[in-house]
């Protein structure tokens, strides 16, 4: 099988892929939205931990996780509010 850090890049590269292709389509764009803005906060906090950054690397780490952030925040708008009406959803009826 796989070893798990190439699983888990295969993985992340699908969800980014396939969740980015969705949100364009508008097609299942509020599970899409959560599962992508989900994903953004994990990445943040493990890739961008500024926290425990060297000092010298502290700032730059601190813009990227707020960044994520930033993402996240309107991923989950997009989940509360949903698709607009050229949407796959839309056409759809859902």
């Amino acid at each position: 099988g796989l070893p798990l850090p190439t699983l888990g890049a295969a993985l992340a590269v699908a969800l980014e892929v396939l969740g980015g292709l969705a949100l364009i389509a508008g097609y299942q764009t509020r599970w899409a939205a959560l599962a992508m803005a989900l994903f953004t906060v994990v990445a943040g906090v493990f890739f961008h931990n500024f926290w425990a950054a060297p000092a010298e690397a502290m700032q730059m780490q601190q813009i990227m996780f707020m960044k994520n952030l930033a993402i996240a925040g309107g991923l989950l708008a997009l989940t509360a509010f949903g698709p607009g009406a050229l949407s796959l959803d839309a056409k759809r009826g859902a």
